[in-house]
């Protein structure tokens, strides 16, 4: 899943074209990237309300003595395969057994179910399984705006991909206009869908600069090791995502664990970057109603824990459990007066389903 979400978090090196992209790597040395999956977007993906056992659901007043009066006489509607996950630990041998599908989520609407039903749904979250249907190959696209030294403007767009039992995560992100954009960044991670999460193989960065020559970084990430541009080759910890499939990774794990999108909570991912490897934490803030072009959406909010270094960058986001958790919002920093803002500009897009 889009996540992939997320991968929004590396935009930030287009205002940082100067000294913090790693070195060049050819096409020689690294090879080139897979083949993209051929996939057609088909539909839109409409809003639907969230399990009662999501901590951040709200009901209007208006609306809410409706909802409590027919909780119990009536069944929530079965729902959209919600998003994919993440805990990296070394691919099965033989491919993974089918998934299980959780039922399918009423069409939106702000309801609050009764407390005892809500109780009832929470205790039953709880124990069920964590194993949801991997969703269908998914497309969001951002709108752009910033400051880098100045007002900056331009667009974003984030494809999940899926294939069997592999995956592949597209961002290409651009500024300036879209017919002749001034930096533009594609980043691509792919590799294998497991029972237990998303298992990366392979991230590639490819930059290109107006007047400057194209840049190109290639991570490897083996079975035991992960292989850094640099030459560096560092052993694999599990859970290993890179800065693409961290956020598919932190969508399916919002899926399946929904508890963890709770206030206080914290979720730690060991990323592979192009200088390191190591751990990120990110604690859950609360919810908030965000307007965005594609509508009023209610998400939560999960920031880093930790600061920009000199010459770094945290990335913050906003999930949106209506949609599938998908992050509907990514504000990436490197200080107070330096940052790019994506906002979502139109509902999702997906394929048939199954593909």
């Amino acid at each position: 899943m889009l996540l992939v979400l997320g991968a929004g978090v590396l935009l930030v090196h287009l205002w940082l074209a100067n000294g913090v992209l790693p070195p060049p790597l050819g096409v020689d040395a690294a090879g080139r990237p897979p083949a993209r999956f051929e996939v057609s977007f088909v539909r839109e993906l409409a809003p639907v309300a969230v399990l009662p056992s999501t901590p951040m659901v709200r009901a209007r007043p208006r609306v809410a003595a409706l909802a409590a009066a027919s909780a119990a006489s009536a069944a929530l509607p079965a729902a959209e395969p919600l998003p994919e996950t993440m805990a990296v630990v070394p691919p099965p041998p033989d491919p993974a057994p089918p998934l299980a599908v959780l039922p399918e989520l009423a069409p939106l609407a702000d309801l609050q179910p009764a407390a005892g039903a809500a109780a009832a749904a929470g205790e039953a979250a709880a124990s069920a399984p964590a194993a949801v249907e991997w969703p269908p190959s998914t497309r969001l696209s951002y709108r752009l705006t910033g400051n880098v030294r100045g007002p900056v403007e331009g667009q974003a767009r984030v494809e999940w991909l899926r294939q069997g039992t592999r995956y592949q995560v597209f961002l290409e992100s651009s500024v300036g206009p879209a017919f002749a954009p001034l930096m533009t960044r594609r980043e691509s991670s792919e590799g294998d869908i497991t029972a237990q999460g998303l298992w990366p193989r392979r991230y590639d960065m490819e930059m290109d600069v107006i007047f400057r020559d194209r840049r190109r970084s290639t991570i490897f990430m083996d079975s035991d090791a992960v292989r850094l541009p640099n030459g560096a080759v560092l052993p694999r910890p599990p859970g290993l995502q890179d800065a693409v499939s961290q956020f598919v990774q932190l969508t399916w794990l919002f899926t399946v664990q929904p508890a963890r999108l709770s206030p206080g909570e914290t979720v730690e991912l060991p990323l592979a970057l192009p200088r390191r490897v190591e751990p990120w934490l990110y604690d859950v803030v609360g919810s908030e109603p965000l307007h965005t072009t594609a509508g009023l959406v209610d998400a939560v909010h999960v920031r880093p824990r930790r600061t920009a270094r000199p010459g770094d960058y945290t990335a913050e986001m906003w999930i949106a459990p209506s949609l599938q958790y998908l992050p509907v919002r990514i504000v990436v920093r490197q200080d107070a007066e330096t940052y790019i803002d994506l906002q979502i500009e139109r509902l999702p897009e997906q394929a048939e389903r199954g593909k």
